[in-house]
């Protein structure tokens, strides 16, 4: 959340953390800027990734408290929005950046705040620049900031990397080397993100052979090559004293393969089942659609709870209601 927040004020820790202690302490209305005295309003511009990161922890109240007067799709038709700054969180991708030229072109905005959900490759940076120079619009960009934030998180001490066909694509023959090695690359950089933002080195300890392996093993080159870079360490260095660093475990999916055909008789499991949930969102087609989250009192309750014993609840809260 930190971290969202932080990019939402231009990369400004200070006014982040102002935010924040304005939020624990019931305050609302939009940050201001600590060296000004008037609000920043911008646009937020995201891809389909940076849109699921953000969805399940800001809602629309929570971005405008952020100073976010309007968000949009990067592929949507925008109109131009003059003097406001715009900050852009997506992946780091040849499409994206051509989109992006687009808008450098068309001066869409006052300035551009350029945030990649992960760590951008030399050759996509190369390219860049190539874009903004090619555009005319290279002095309007403000910043860009590799943000480490590839994963989606839904709960305190839950998120997923929303990745579909995995074990399909790990296991079957008929997979190239180079679409396995593509997509065990890209766990690796969800794995670091969410290391990165708990700013842990952890110990790695994963089956000798199998894919599992193989994201340990590059997992733990990437650590060591971005730790030998002391001027842009990630990694709190009281975090991961002697004693303190956290265990890692990598498994492959079929070490557990049941657990894919079923699982616990919750009142989470049931909702996933029958309701379409994707990310905290619940609706069946277009009826009606749920918000459900943390801040959910029932959910928080009753998620893991087995759902005969939920049904039992909901059956004393009608009698109370009636």
């Amino acid at each position: 959340m930190a971290a969202i927040i932080s990019m939402l004020q231009l990369n400004n820790r200070d006014a982040a953390s102002q935010l924040l202690e304005q939020d624990n302490d019931g305050d609302d209305g939009a940050i201001v800027n600590p060296s000004l005295s008037e609000p920043i309003w911008k646009v937020l511009i995201y891809d389909q990734a940076g849109q699921e990161i953000i969805s399940p922890l800001l809602k629309v109240n929570e971005l405008r408290e952020n100073g976010i007067t309007v968000h949009m799709h990067l592929n949507s038709e925008r109109l131009p929005i003059p003097d406001v700054p715009a900050i852009y969180f997506v992946q780091p991708t040849i499409e994206t950046l051509k989109r992006i030229g687009e808008d450098l072109s068309r001066k869409l905005y006052d300035s551009y705040y350029l945030n990649f959900t992960y760590t951008i490759p030399r050759a996509i940076l190369e390219e860049l620049a190539a874009i903004a120079i090619s555009s005319n619009g290279s002095n309007l960009i403000a910043q860009v900031y590799d943000q480490y934030m590839s994963f989606t998180c839904l709960e305190n001490r839950l998120f997923t990397f929303s990745m579909s066909d995995s074990y399909r694509i790990l296991n079957d023959p008929t997979s190239t080397d180079s679409a396995i090695d593509a997509f065990t690359d890209k766990i690796v950089n969800s794995l670091f993100s969410v290391l990165a933002t708990l700013g842990v080195v952890p110990i790695i300890k994963s089956p000798r052979r199998g894919a599992a392996a193989n994201i340990a093993s590059k997992l733990d080159q990437r650590l060591r090559s971005h730790l030998i870079d002391t001027r842009n360490n990630l990694f709190s260095s009281e975090a991961n004293a002697s004693g303190t660093r956290p265990v890692l475990l990598l498994l492959d999916r079929s070490f557990d393969i049941s657990t894919m055909l079923l699982h616990s008789w919750t009142y989470a499991s049931l909702v996933h089942d029958i309701l379409d949930m994707k990310l905290d969102e619940s609706g069946k087609k277009i009826k009606k659609v749920y918000d459900v989250d943390v801040s959910d009192y029932f959910w928080a309750r009753n998620s893991g709870n087995p759902f005969q014993q939920v049904a039992g609840i909901f059956d004393v809260l009608a009698t109370l209601q009636a």
